[in-house]
Order: structure tokens, then sequence, then C-alpha cells
């Protein structure tokens, strides 16, 4: 009805009464005036007749919508008791319990009380006789560190990570916009093809990627012996140039790592200078957000690798081998200074889990 002017309208109605209220009768004299293609319904005329009886007009009445609320003082000084009480609560449910519109509640929080929506950290669960160790180490490190300003710089950083060749499929930020569930189907083999890689991270940059695999190529889990072949054949090699005379070496209390014949390897290069369980200082279990491989560099290698979205291993491994090789030394001596402000927060947290320390490149 809306294409129709309000003089035209004027003429709908007076035809239909001028022709004895029949609406067949009313539609013909229409067709007349208006022109076949043109002409309105009859249903159209039987609107408009009854909005016209209605309301003895034939204008277009804007519908009132539902009640708007405002960014009010008695509003803003409801929420943040709201928020309180429950600060879980979402947003449509608080809005239905406040009385405050959606979007007048979604202001209030964020330019009214400066309130920002925080995601739940998941984070490494600590048993009770990890809190000591943990503030041990970070005592020892920070005692190290006042003696020496570049002691954390000194200390080589392990770690092994799985690169699996479907990783860049992320279903929580995957969506397909349509009027209709196209039912994509995303095949995932039950042992997907993938890549162990070994680095080790210092101030001087990044040591490797030196990856755990067979004579063919193909991926192999990492035991004792093939850790201890890549400490060999590949670590050692790269710490050809570097004075290792005053260096430390970390790694995890893997099982591959603390057997007797690896730590005798490893004091080979690194005489009583090795962090780790059964090492020379322990290294304290369930630490990841204390080791730079694990809150830096795995996250941001992976980040990068699958932008390209490789198709096979051998493309996999490349774009491993081409992200690591772009990491300069000024990132690797500003993730040391990262890993200083965590263990000062972990000892200050008394070995707990820390507040959230953001690192940027």
């Amino acid at each position: 009805m809306e294409r129709f002017t309000k003089e035209e309208r004027v003429i709908i109605v007076k035809t239909h009464y001028r022709n004895g209220e029949s609406y067949a009768e009313t539609v013909r004299r229409l067709r007349r005036i208006f022109g076949r293609n043109n002409a309105p319904t009859a249903s159209t005329v039987l609107r408009l007749i009854k909005k016209f009886e209605e309301t003895g007009s034939v204008a277009t009445i804007k519908s009132p919508g539902r009640d708007r609320t405002v960014r009010t003082e008695q509003n803003i000084a409801l929420v943040p008791d709201s928020v309180a009480v429950s600060p879980q609560k979402s947003l449509q449910r608080r809005s239905q319990q406040l009385g405050i519109s959606t979007t007048s509640l979604q202001r209030i929080l964020k330019k009214d009380l400066h309130m920002h929506p925080y995601k739940i950290q998941l984070t490494q669960y600590l048993k009770p006789t990890d809190h000591l160790k943990r503030r041990n180490f970070a005592e020892w490190i920070l005692t190290k560190q006042e003696e020496d300003n570049n002691f954390a710089k000194r200390i080589i950083f392990s770690d092994e990570a799985h690169f699996h060749l479907c990783g860049f499929v992320n279903r929580q930020n995957c969506r397909i916009w349509g009027q209709e569930n196209p039912r994509v189907i995303q095949e995932c083999q039950m042992h997907p093809l993938r890549t162990t890689v070994w680095c080790g991270l210092w101030a001087g940059g990044v040591i490797g990627p030196f990856f755990f695999e067979d004579f063919d190529g193909h991926a192999v889990t990492v035991n004792g012996e093939r850790y201890r072949e890549i400490v060999r054949n590949n670590l050692w090699p790269a710490l050809g140039q570097v004075d290792t005379a005053n260096m430390w070496f970390q790694q995890d209390g893997a099982t591959s790592h603390t057997s007797r014949e690896t730590i005798t390897l490893l004091h080979e290069k690194f005489p009583q200078s090795v962090i780790s369980l059964r090492g020379d200082f322990e290294w304290p279990p369930r630490s990841c957000d204390l080791t730079p491989c694990d809150f830096f560099l795995w996250g941001y290698v992976k980040s990068k690798v699958y932008v390209n979205r490789p198709q096979t291993v051998l493309q996999l491994k490349e774009e491993i081998q081409r992200v690591i090789n772009d990491i300069d030394r000024d990132v690797c001596e500003r993730v040391i200074t990262n890993f200083i402000n965590r263990v000062t927060a972990c000892r200050d947290s008394a070995g707990g889990h820390m507040p959230d320390i953001i690192f940027r490149t």
C-alpha cells in the first residue's frame, strides 16, 4: 500500500464509496484510472478502507515500536550493582533483568562505566607442591639476574611442538553465511599428518627448527634416543660459533629429556648448567607460562604458518622454516625481557598463577 501516494489513496476511497462499497466494482473502476498493471488489488482496497474507517485518515501512521531506554543517571546507577552481583551474566539476560534495552546497556557498560567483556583465561593446573617449586625457581632466577644483569640472556630455552597439516581449520572462527545451512564438512584423518619440531630460543635468536623424522621424512614420536640424536646431530653443530662456557640450557620434565644418558650428554656443552628435572637446577613442572617457547614461540609460529594453507607436510615444514628464520634477534631479546617480567610476577604471587602479562612483538 505504501506504493500509492496520499492523493492516489484518496481516489481509491472515493471510488469505493461511489460504487456502492463494492470491492469488485471498485477494482474494475480503478483499473481504468491507474491502468491494469498499476491498479490496486481487492485486498489492498480492503486494507485501505478498513484503515480509513478506523482512523479517519489514509496517511501512513508509523508504528511506535518498542519502548526505548536511554543512558539516564538512574539507569547508569543500576548497572554497577548488577555487574558486581553477577559479572558473568550475559548482556541479553542483564538487559531483561534491569528493563534497559540491550543497546543502551551496552553503551552504559562501555562508555559510562568503561567496562569491557573479557574471556576466561585457561592456564595449566597447578598441584599443591608446584607453588613452592615455582616460587623457588623465580627467586633463583631473580637472584642470578641481580648478580649478573645478562644472566637470563644466556639461557637457551628448548621445547618440541606438533604441527598438524590440517591445523589451519578453526571451527570457532569459521562461519559460512547463507540463507540455508550449506552443511560443509571438513574431513579429518584419525591420525592426521603432522611434523614434530624442536627449537631453542635465547636472546641471540632461535636455534632450529629441527624435525623429528625418519630417513623417509615421516614424523616419528619423541623418545630419549631420538632426542639425543637431535642434540648431537643438530644442536651441537648449531652452537659451533657460540661460546657456551657461561650459558645455561633449559628443558621441561619430559621423560625423553631427563634420562641419565640425556643429562650426561647435555653436560658436555653445559657443565653444571642444565635447568631440568634431574638437572643442576630443577625446572618447575606445569610452568608453560614461564617458558618462552610456550608463551611466545609456538603460538606466534602457528599463527603465521597456516596463513598460506600448506597442502603437504613438505610445504608445512617449509613454512615453519620460513617463519622461524624471519624472527630477528630484537624480538628474542624482548621475549627474554618478558620472561623476567613473568618470573617477577610468579614470585610476587607466591608461585601461583600470575596476572595477565601481555607480550607484543
